[in-house]
């Protein structure tokens, strides 16, 4: 393991893409660092709101009239969890890729380095925030935000979950993608879910950076690129044309399907 600032990286400010491309985009990226290029620390919106699954997750968990009633996207990710919807102003979203020699084989160790600049993004909105101290019963395991709270990699602030954390290995690199909740959009949240959760209940359990801190959704973004591009002297950059044109087609392939998503079958 090497001292990740020593490396080339790239920071990708916020984009806005459909879900399946997001998703696609951090494929592409693990590609990248896995083979010589730069590591990638990269802030995303999805676009429109989507429901990204966990890998293990239940399809039937999921209420499909709800999403497709409200234009909501439906994708599956390659890390586990339970399902999260992110609002295309309520979420904010990260990736870190990165060759898997560079950060440690231990799980938590690598979880406490690689939110290192998300803690420090919070700090900076003014968000007293940090890794749950205890863990909390699930209210609904299919729901991320309602799940049980691990304190390995959730943060909460005022002991409100206001972010979750998730790795992958793949092709040689690790992956590490994240939803900070900016704001609470808790209707289209819950009716993503095929089951009647308690609103209350939910507001409970989840905070978000507008309620703690007060601030503008962009100046929240601002926060969490600065404090990427801080903690790996990343340079700002942007994707290849081949990059772009292998993740449209990893999107379309895989991401953008049934299969995978419906099914868990990956066609690749």
């Amino acid at each position: 393991m090497t001292g990740l600032s020593d490396r080339e990286w790239r920071l990708v400010r916020e984009e806005a893409r459909p879900g399946p491309m997001q998703m696609a985009l951090d494929e592409v990226a693990a590609e990248t660092a896995a083979a010589g290029g730069p590591r990638t620390a990269r802030v995303y919106r999805w676009t429109p709101g989507t429901l990204s699954l966990g890998y293990r997750q239940d399809a039937a968990t999921v209420d499909w009239a709800f999403c497709a009633d409200n234009d909501i996207d439906v994708t599956r990710r390659p890390t586990g969890g339970g399902g999260i919807y992110h609002d295309p102003v309520g979420d904010i979203s990260y990736t870190v890729a990165v060759p898997a020699e560079e950060v440690p084989g231990e799980l938590l160790a690598s979880y406490e380095l690689l939110c290192e600049p998300v803690l420090d993004a919070f700090a900076r909105m003014g968000v007293d925030a940090g890794f749950a101290d205890e863990q909390r019963p699930a209210v609904h395991g299919p729901a991320c935000y309602l799940r049980a709270v691990d304190p390995a990699h959730d943060i909460t602030a005022d002991g409100r979950k206001v972010s979750g954390n998730a790795q992958y290995r793949q092709r040689d690199a690790v992956v590490q993608h994240g939803s900070l909740s900016y704001d609470l959009a808790v209707d289209r949240h819950l009716g993503v879910f095929a089951a009647d959760l308690d609103p209350e209940r939910f507001r409970d359990r989840v905070t978000s950076i507008r309620e703690q801190a007060g601030i503008d959704r962009e100046t929240a973004v601002t926060a969490l690129e600065e404090a990427l591009a801080d903690r790996f002297d990343a340079d700002e950059g942007g994707w290849t044309d081949a990059e772009l044109d292998r993740a449209a087609d990893i999107a379309d392939r895989k991401y953008g399907t049934d299969a995978w998503t419906r099914e868990r079958v990956d066609p690749l």
